[in-house]
């Protein structure tokens, strides 16, 4: 038995015993949970956190640290190759954007969907986008810490917390320092999309609370609510020297074009933005599509080659024509139609509106619908690979339950850095909304 399996069966028989089988602490646990107003984000019932041993966390580490390094030289190689830029899709304006030097050399924040089990480790997918989960993890983290029955359970077992909001705002002001070369505590804006904002303990509120308390001015703002003169982004009276966005490109085209206040003050090198334009060409499926190109890598050091070939699922866009798989060649839409069963569709850019399509979850029929309308809108296809599956206790009706869980790891990168990781638990067998899922406390189980 792993050390995960027997310390999670130990803490199972700790709270069906005496005194916690009453559940008033999981009670009392989650009128905290209420309290600390978790505005949009759902946060899981569960009754205990997400266990990552520290040999299985260093692993983690080193995969996500050394894909992370890939990903950036193979960036720098698509700025520079034209055939390649094309490859990744990129609208007009992206590609524009994508050319603009953002002055700092790293990327400041990203996450990667981790699909971890004890045998292997797969990166599904990147996000550029800033985790303000981050806060929120750290805020549940310390609630679950000091519950009742997990203060028990390290009599028995080390647990660490994964925190990671320093070494967010580290990451932030090294790439102002970059920017431009100054020392002073900067006025952050973090800009987002859609108003009114939620108040409260909002991903954005959260965050602003946090950088204000640490001697970063911050304020939230909509694109509508700024201006650029004299070389200065402001909102009123108030200026702007950073930049958190919290809106996709592509979702910020839709409403405004690229004589916009913040474009220019970007353009122009006025502001600091995190993360930068260029962060949202690393978003793109396609970028998996050249990862797993060998061609493309060879030249690419052997430890990053290493990482490619074992951490990341063979991954192709969608179009009619030959291409590679191991080591054969392959009639793309052929291949796909024929092993639907270990193939997954996704959009290019990820969204709400457009769902992934598993191939084992649908008949014939409709995998050649889905084929077909993946050859017209940005597509890629890609080999699935399992996540991991765990027990979890959960409150349900004021009563204790098991339940088979999915879970989705997320390691913080900050920079060139991983520093903590957030976990995301979906119920196994369900592909809808469930009032189960949510974000769990991820601690590190150092030992007995």
């Amino acid at each position: 038995m792993s050390l995960v399996s027997e310390a999670v069966a130990r803490y199972h028989k700790l709270i069906e015993s005496e005194p916690y089988i009453d559940l008033a602490w999981a009670h009392a646990l989650q009128e905290r949970i209420q309290a600390e107003n978790f505005v949009g984000r759902p946060v899981s019932p569960v009754l205990r956190p997400h266990l990552v041993t520290k040999r299985d966390y260093a692993a983690l580490v080193k995969a996500t640290e050394t894909i992370l390094s890939a990903m950036a030289r193979m960036e720098k190689l698509v700025l520079t190759t034209p055939a390649l830029v094309a490859r990744m899709q990129l609208l007009p304006a992206e590609r524009m954007l994508a050319s603009v030097d953002p002055r700092y050399s790293i990327s400041i924040s990203s996450l990667l969907d981790t699909a971890m089990t004890e045998k292997s480790l797969y990166f599904t997918g990147y996000s550029s986008d800033i985790p303000g989960g981050v806060l929120h993890g750290d805020a549940l983290g310390d609630l679950y810490f000091d519950a009742p029955p997990v203060k028990e359970f390290r009599k028995k077992y080390k647990l660490k917390k994964l925190g990671g909001s320093k070494p967010l705002l580290s990451a932030i002001l090294k790439a102002y320092k970059e920017t431009k070369g100054k020392q002073k505590r900067p006025n952050i804006a973090i800009v987002e999309g859609r108003l009114p904002f939620q108040t409260g303990a909002s991903d954005h509120a959260r965050l602003a609370a946090y950088f204000t308390h640490e001697g970063c001015n911050t304020r939230i703002l909509s694109p509508e609510q700024l201006e650029y003169r004299n070389d200065v982004l402001r909102s009123g009276d108030f200026t702007i020297d950073i930049v958190l966005r919290r809106v996709k490109l592509q979702d910020f085209l839709v409403k405004y074009d690229l004589n916009h206040p913040l474009i220019r003050a970007y353009k122009d090198g006025a502001i600091c933005m995190v993360n930068n334009f260029r962060a949202d060409m690393r978003a793109k499926r396609t970028m998996f599509d050249l990862l797993t190109d060998t061609k493309l890598t060879a030249k690419f050091p052997a430890a990053e080659r290493a990482a490619l070939k074992e951490h990341l699922p063979w991954t192709r866009f969608v179009q009619p024509g030959k291409t590679t798989h191991k080591t054969h060649t392959v009639d793309l839409i052929e291949f796909v139609t024929k092993h639907k069963n270990k193939l997954v569709l996704r959009p290019n850019d990820e969204t709400s509106e457009i769902h992934p399509i598993y191939g084992a979850q649908v008949d014939d029929a409709a995998w050649e619908k889905a084929l077909r309308q993946a050859m017209r809108t940005p597509f890629v296809v890609q080999e699935v690979v399992g996540h991991a599956h765990a027990v979890f206790p959960l409150m349900q009706y004021g009563s204790l339950m098991m339940k088979d869980m999915v879970t989705h790891v997320y390691p913080h990168a900050f920079g060139d850095e991983v520093h903590g990781a957030s976990c995301w638990l979906g119920v196994a067998g369900s592909n809808g909304f469930s009032t189960l899922t949510g974000l769990a406390p991820t601690f590190l189980l150092e030992g007995k």
